[in-house]
């Protein structure tokens, strides 16, 4: 019984002292490392050059090169048509690239049938977009959409300017360049129709602008759910045809009939 009793003792005085040497070792041990720290890397110059591609309105970013409007027309008669229409007059899923724009846009920098007043019936790309790095930068990087950052810089070059001889900005025999696409620039037809005349683009705009939006801070018993309503102008509710026969068969129906007046609740799911 005795020698059972120091061998019990011994076995405690072990144990008391295995535990302080571990907590001695973890006491020295240094601080584990947070999870996430070995996780990624920094990239490679070469990874940063493959997504760093965005053209500037001032072109910063854009590569060197050309390309002529017979070869977009070309490229485009290949990869862009089968969506943009021959003459970018596009189908019945995309809306229209050329349309809207005159000679006299083309002189003022601000297209007239963007004007509420004119109420005209579909706005192109060329109506809106007021610079043309923003044509290149796109076309780049997400055309055709089959096949995106396929097409070479010659390929966006010339398809570039097909784009712009369709809509008589530029003639065609006309090769679009990094030397002469800031004076192609001068000609885009809705090139002041962009302003920078509001809080969010004027600068220190908490102290020199007003912001786009006004409303007040909600403190107490604020709404909890949000009311999303959505409305389609008139002038574009048979853009593309009557949406609610270009539905599929099944399932339920979320394009309404436009050779109606609007409705005010949504369709029932079709059996």
């Amino acid at each position: 019984m005795k020698r059972f009793q120091q061998t019990v003792r011994a076995a405690a005085v072990a144990a008391v002292l295995a535990a302080g040497f571990a907590g001695a070792a973890h006491a020295n041990k240094p601080q584990a490392a947070k999870p996430w720290a070995d996780l990624g890397r920094p990239p490679t110059p070469a990874e940063i050059k493959a997504w760093d591609i965005d053209v500037r309105p001032d072109f910063k970013g854009l590569p060197k090169g050309s390309g002529s409007v017979a070869h977009g027309q070309k490229v485009w008669d290949e990869k862009c048509a089968m969506c943009h229409g021959e003459f970018g007059e596009s189908n019945e899923v995309f809306t229209p690239i050329v349309g809207g724009t005159t000679k006299k846009d083309i002189e003022t920098g601000r297209v007239a049938n963007l004007h509420v007043d004119k109420a005209f019936p579909q706005r192109t790309t060329l109506m809106k977009v007021p610079t043309v790095s923003t044509l290149w930068d796109y076309i780049n990087r997400a055309m055709p959409w089959n096949a995106p950052k396929s097409l070479s810089v010659e390929d966006v070059y010339g398809v570039v300017a097909y784009i712009l001889h369709l809509g008589d900005i530029l003639p065609e025999n006309f090769v679009l360049s990094d030397q002469n696409i800031a004076e192609v620039q001068k000609r885009m037809p809705n090139r002041n129709g962009m302003t920078l005349d509001h809080g969010l683009w004027l600068p220190n705009y908490k102290f020199s602008g007003k912001p786009d939006v006004k409303n007040t801070r909600c403190m107490n018993n604020c709404p909890i759910e949000g009311d999303i309503k959505s409305m389609l102008p008139e002038n574009m509710r048979d853009a593309h045809g009557n949406l609610f026969e270009q539905q599929r068969i099944i399932g339920p129906t979320r394009g309404w009939d436009t050779t109606k007046p609007p409705r005010k609740e949504p369709l029932a799911p079709k059996s």
